[in-house]
């Protein structure tokens, strides 16, 4: 084997996913990977999401939480950019809450039953 070939089968290595051992000297040995299961996005009309105003943990800051959303990843990112474009501020999504920076719950409720989340209090 050559240098490159080594680099390269390094580089293909994905420690990340290695589920329960850190390190093997069996060269036989097969690493047990953790898998995600994906789920299916409930349809809008379903979902029960749930808007909180915080600033505990937060340098006193206020952000507005919307919890309660069943989905997979990239449908909760898209519902996060959505809502971040028709407020005008920043945002993220972390543990599957949707943080909001302000009190916007008043114009997110709107905005949410606009979109067809009929259960969005």
């Amino acid at each position: 084997m050559n240098v490159d070939t080594e680099k390269k089968d390094k580089k293909d290595v994905n420690r990340k996913k290695r589920v329960g051992v850190v390190y093997s000297t069996n060269p036989d040995f097969g690493y047990a990977e953790e898998e995600k299961e994906k789920t299916d996005t409930l349809p809008n009309n379903q979902q029960k999401l749930r808007l909180n105003m915080e600033r505990t943990g937060r340098g006193g800051k206020t952000v507005t939480l919307i919890k309660g959303f069943v989905g997979s990843d990239d449908d909760i990112l898209a519902l996060c950019k959505l809502l971040k474009q028709k407020c005008g501020v920043g945002g993220s999504v972390k543990d599957g809450e949707i943080i909001i920076q302000g009190d916007h719950r008043t114009r997110l409720i709107q905005l949410l039953k606009n979109e067809g989340y009929t259960q969005a209090k």
